[in-house]
């Protein structure tokens, strides 16, 4: 049976935050404590042995530990801007039922951007905050955290980056799952398989390619700039753009 205090505590949102591990120590930690975190994901470096901040993580984890704040771990690529973006946006749907709050301040210049782009496009739910953590005194780097205390914290408003409905989202990862290149017949048969277009028509041939044409290749191909189709014969070829090798890398 549940006692009032453990269902309270079930239906009771968490408040978590999300923090990219850099040269920062307090500013990690006096926030959490601050604004009363329930969690604390980190954002450490798949590899430590090329990143100088993996030892700042331990002095992190105890000083959250102490303070009763759980502490998890999501490991990235702390340099590729594509890969933080899909790490958070992971995190964010894995935490959707919750209060995010997500920390601009701790890790690097391309760890905030790829932070703030995430809170931009996946706050489906706004329940997704980014703010930044003003030092109280700024030391510079010589192997120790580069500041010391807070001073102040601010909410950043987040305004929606416009992203691909979820059906051209799975289109495209058609594309890339057949190695970036495929046939709009085989194209059709696959979109029609997964539901992402639905005919009903006599004709039913002519009218599945028309409306993969209209429903999916026409805004991947002219809006979004993720494809191009070609024409080999004849056959006609659909195949992924620079633009949409680099947005499968966060959107998949």
């Amino acid at each position: 049976m549940h006692t009032v205090d453990t269902f309270m505590a079930e239906i009771t949102n968490l408040r978590v935050h999300i923090a990219p591990v850099g040269y920062e120590i307090d500013r990690i930690v006096l926030p959490a404590k601050k604004m009363r975190a329930d969690r604390v994901i980190l954002l450490v470096h798949e590899n430590p042995s090329e990143d100088k901040a993996t030892k700042f993580y331990q002095k992190i984890s105890e000083q959250l530990e102490k303070l009763n704040i759980e502490v998890n771990v999501e490991y990235h690529n702390r340099t590729a801007l594509f890969q933080i973006i899909k790490s958070v946006k992971k995190l964010i749907e894995q935490e959707s039922g919750n209060i995010i709050s997500i920390n601009l301040a701790s890790g690097s210049k391309v760890q905030a951007i790829g932070c703030m782009m995430a809170s931009m496009m996946f706050n489906d739910n706004d329940n997704v905050k980014p703010f930044y953590v003003e030092a109280k005194e700024y030391i510079g780097f010589s192997g120790k955290p580069m500041s010391k205390g807070i001073k102040d914290i601010e909410y950043i408003p987040t305004y929606e980056i416009q992203k691909p409905e979820e059906r051209l989202v799975k289109a495209l990862k058609i594309i890339v799952d057949s190695g970036g290149r495929i046939s709009k017949k085989e194209m059709a048969k696959k979109a029609l398989e997964q539901k992402l277009i639905v005919v009903n028509a006599e004709n039913q041939s002519q009218a599945t390619f028309a409306s993969l044409d209209k429903n999916i290749i026409s805004s991947l191909e002219n809006h979004w700039e993720f494809v191009k189709v070609d024409k080999i014969g004849r056959t006609r070829w659909i195949e992924i753009t620079e633009e949409g090798k680099y947005a499968a890398e966060f959107l998949i």
